[in-house]
């Protein structure tokens, strides 16, 4: 049966169902996920704000909108670069990395 995970006084999670756990990789370390979540999901949840940096300024980005329409959540997953947090499912043993440069934007597609 899936495990509720209700944070006490958090009204937004209250209640909430979550998937089996597993881990991913980012930048090194375990973080915690579970099925059902997004990469930018997982690391949202594990507090992880900065996932590249700007190609003009080299500034940390994050996540502007979270659901595609952006390119700020772009990493590195598996080997591959330039995929959007935001839309790739978090899969056990998944290797996540931060793009410490801007990438190629002409790479960038849809996430399979």
């Amino acid at each position: 049966m899936p495990k509720t995970d209700a944070v006490a006084g958090d009204l937004r999670s209250s209640g909430l169902v979550r998937g089996a756990a597993f881990e991913i990789e980012f930048d090194s370390r375990p973080i915690p996920a579970h099925d059902g979540e997004t990469v930018l999901g997982a690391l949202w949840a594990a507090g992880i704000a900065s996932l590249h940096v700007t190609a003009r300024t080299g500034e940390p980005r994050g996540f502007y909108c979270g659901m595609g329409a952006c390119f700020d959540c772009v990493v590195e997953i598996d080997g591959v670069r330039n995929m959007r947090a935001c839309l790739t499912a978090a899969r056990p043993g998944m290797v996540v990395r931060s793009q410490k440069d801007p990438g190629t934007y002409p790479a960038m597609a849809h996430n399979a």
